[in-house]
């Protein structure tokens, strides 16, 4: 069973959160401030976290930016009640892998959920199955899929599952250009509606970890107008 750190401080939310939840097959705990969803996230090991950004003690993204800088690499579904567009794009670059704006249904939160955990429930499917282990290789870059985890020139990387996903699915098919839509399809397998910035946050997240030099990339190149590509 799945556990699902939940963090909000708004009592009716944590009632219909946890109530779908549940219904849904997932196991909940609950903090309702930011310093609370530190320990706990620590502690407990979540599989994934829905995490509200207006929060007592310590706001979302500072939770976000905390978890992260101790190299905690739990999903993170962020919560937010503001339509600002600077909001949504900054929990991204804290490390969120997904955000949902309030209000919305709780089957939309499930729906979103699942589909968050389907990639790396698959890959411990994977892993488990015995299969012989496979890896990508692009100049420096060496991808191991089956265990998540990527080195780069000997040294390896920390990054969150969407990022990982993002590099993966960008490997597996070296030289070929794609654009935002066909990568939001591909990596979050569902519609962003349009918002094809979160793309462009991932993909200046993977640069400066894998770019010696990120205003002249080697690995992950811009074609204008069009996309990305990655080649080594």
């Amino acid at each position: 069973m799945k556990k699902i750190l939940l963090v909000d401080d708004e009592q009716s939310i944590v009632t219909l959160l946890e109530f779908n939840l549940q219904k849904a097959g997932f196991a909940v705990i609950k903090a309702g401030d930011g310093p609370t969803a530190v320990k706990m996230a620590e502690a407990e090991n979540p599989d994934l976290i829905i995490l509200d950004i207006m929060l007592p003690g310590m706001d979302g993204m500072e939770v976000c930016k905390t978890l992260r800088m101790e190299k905690m690499n739990t999903p993170i579904l962020m919560l937010t009640a503001k339509d600002e567009e600077f909001d949504k794009i900054l929990g991204l670059e804290l490390g969120a892998d997904d955000y949902m704006t309030k209000p919305f249904s709780p089957r939309e939160v499930v729906a979103r959920v699942k589909a968050i955990l389907r990639r790396s429930g698959h890959q411990e499917q994977e892993s488990g199955a015995g299969q012989q282990e496979q890896t990508i290789t692009i100049g420096k870059l060496v991808i191991y899929p089956e265990k998540y985890e990527v080195f780069f020139d000997g040294k390896r990387l920390e990054l969150t599952p969407k990022e990982f996903e993002l590099l993966q699915y960008m490997a597996s098919h070296p030289g070929r250009v794609m654009t935002r839509d066909q990568l939001l399809n591909a990596v979050w397998n569902y519609d962003f509606v349009g918002d094809s910035r979160i793309v462009d946050v991932h993909i200046s997240h993977l640069r400066e970890k894998i770019e010696e030099d990120t205003r002249q990339p080697k690995y992950i190149k811009t074609v204008r107008g069009l996309g990305y590509k990655l080649e080594g």
